[in-house]
């Protein structure tokens, strides 16, 4: 396998808005993450994932450009950014910067432009179509409700958004637009960013004419996905990506890909196929979803085991692993893998263990590594995410559902559960801002802050410290080969990582109960040392049998 620095980095994601605001407008900007550049080095990170910060109305946080080469000006100037570049190569760290180019904003100006007319030179930047019967081009549902399509009256047609009507969808089959977005990516590089996390890239290639999607229950607007995730054209569109762009610059390149099998991802990120080195999969994400995200249904861990072991298999020859349980699109982990109350401590360092101990580069989401959890607003007005809000007001408006059956979805998957603000300490709106914050602070910031958990050495904070350290240690822990034990048990995930003749073992206990610990057969016998754990251990103890505690975690070294 062949060793690169960015299976060996550790990621740390930052939410801009949401991170550290320096002028006291309430909303997070750059120079407030160059004030906190010194507590990321500290904690042991390689590379900051920086989500957008182009100019932007706004309309999805950011996900919505109007501008690829300029600042959002809440978020402060080039100026700044260039500093901040600057800060973060000073203390030897690596920036990648977000990519959004399967759509753009309604106010950029190609879409200003593609509007006027049929024939104007930036028509073709974006998918138009003239209306169906009477009604939208075709029957796909947007992922933030409601159907994919906008009507225009000026030129009578409609045209594409997969995501907010704000957002219309970038026409991947014009040449002259890719050329646009490979010239702004490689304007990014020279400024001197390590690399980028590319925005629902696997949703660029559309199957051509657009077909309605299968409607067997007759609904008015269904998934379209099968039209367009890993379309027929995506592999093409990647390797000319890769050809004229990423392959001049030694990068790190993630893909956001939604819809994805390993198989997939195979051909995403193996190393002869010259695209992306790793993808985000969501297959983990999904196992709590029924009848879509907002079905809420209890999480097993067999199934939990089942689809990480796949991905691990899968991927240790051909690709690389990205690891997370959390970003700026999902609740927190520990409010959703773990226990958010009772065992909020040791459940966060368990499922640390377990994001850290795997194949792949981990990625850490801002807050996670202090144990932030969800947050209950008490009313819908609270809430600002596009997506929970459309999905309230079509069920609770349209379909008349409970509010209060559909405020516990939110608390439980909203996105904004992610987005409150860092909790940097216990002053007012837990030091995030001197101003009104743009979103509500999650009220148990007292208890939750950065301030306590780097004076506490038994915090979560320092325990993530440790755990970074071991890895960039011990390369059993980037390279190591992932083999499941245990397969049935209930309660305990345990497995090994062999490398070059080491072998390490992880016990992770992901209930609130204790649980018996045995170990088979084939790994009795041996010698051990303990490299890390939640609860203070016993060393004399056996390693064929012992009782777990809930959420417990450890991790040791075999000796043969």
């Amino acid at each position: 396998m062949e060793k690169t620095w960015w299976k060996e980095s550790v990621v740390y994601q930052i939410y801009p808005r949401s991170f550290n605001d320096s002028n006291g407008d309430g909303v997070g900007d750059i120079k407030g993450i160059t004030e906190k550049l010194d507590y990321l080095k500290e904690l042991g990170i390689d590379v900051i994932w920086l989500s957008p910060v182009y100019q932007s109305p706004n309309d999805d946080n950011g996900y919505d450009i109007s501008d690829y080469r300029a600042i959002m000006e809440e978020f402060g100037t080039m100026e700044d950014w260039e500093e901040m570049l600057h800060e973060v190569h000073q203390r030897g760290m690596k920036l990648i910067m977000d990519l959004v180019v399967n759509h753009s904003s309604d106010e950029h100006n190609w879409f200003e432009e593609s509007r006027k007319s049929k024939d104007n030179p930036f028509r073709d930047y974006y998918i138009w179509k003239p209306g169906k019967d009477g009604k939208e081009p075709n029957n796909w549902e947007s992922a933030f409700s409601g159907s994919v399509w906008d009507y225009d009256e000026k030129t009578d047609e409609y045209y594409l958004h997969l995501f907010s009507k704000k957002q219309p969808d970038l026409n991947w089959e014009n040449p002259t637009l890719r050329q646009e977005v490979y010239d702004m990516m490689q304007w990014w590089l020279d400024k001197g960013i390590d690399g980028f996390r590319m925005d629902v890239i696997n949703f660029i290639s559309k199957v051509p004419g657009l077909p309605d999607a299968p409607n067997p229950n007759g609904k008015r607007y269904v998934s379209g996905g099968d039209y367009f995730m890993n379309g027929p054209r995506i592999h093409e569109y990647l390797k000319e990506m890769n050809e004229k762009v990423l392959s001049h610059y030694d990068v790190m390149t993630v893909g956001e890909m939604p819809g994805l099998d390993v198989a997939d991802a195979q051909n995403y990120t193996a190393d002869d196929r010259n695209e992306l080195n790793m993808v985000f999969q969501f297959e983990h994400v999904d196992l709590d979803s029924g009848d879509g995200k907002w079905d809420v249904q209890p999480l097993k861990l067999n199934d939990l085991k089942e689809t990480f072991t796949k991905w691990q298999k899968g991927l240790e020859e051909a690709g690389w692993n990205s690891l997370y349980l959390n970003n700026h699109d999902q609740p927190r982990m520990v409010s959703r893998f773990g226990d958010d109350t009772t065992y909020r401590v040791e459940s966060a360092k368990m499922l640390a263990t377990f994001l850290h101990t795997l194949q792949g580069t981990p990625y850490v989401y801002q807050g996670e590594e202090l144990g932030m959890t969800n947050v209950h607003f008490d009313s819908i007005e609270e809430y600002k995410d596009i997506e929970t809000l459309n999905m309230y007001h079509e069920k609770v408006d349209q379909d008349k559902e409970d509010p209060a059956k559909v405020m516990q979805a939110i608390y439980k998957k909203g996105r904004d559960n992610a987005r409150t603000p860092m909790q940097w300490d216990n002053t007012s709106h837990a030091g995030f801002t001197t101003g009104n914050p743009w979103i509500k602070v999650n009220p148990n910031y007292k208890e939750v802050n950065a301030k306590l958990a780097v004076t506490n050495p038994d915090s979560i904070y320092h325990y993530y410290k440790e755990l970074i350290k071991l890895r960039k240690e011990n390369p059993i822990l980037v390279y190591g080969q992932y083999d499941l034990i245990l397969e049935d048990h209930d309660e305990i995930y345990a497995y090994t990582r062999r490398y070059e003749g080491e072998t390490i073992l992880v016990i992770l206990n992901f209930s609130d109960q204790k649980s018996e610990f045995a170990l088979p057969e084939e790994l009795k016998h041996r010698s051990k040392s303990l490299w890390i754990s939640n609860y203070d251990v016993n060393e004399d103890e056996s390693i064929g049998r012992f009782a777990l505690h809930p959420f417990e975690a450890r991790v040791y070294k075999l000796e043969f």
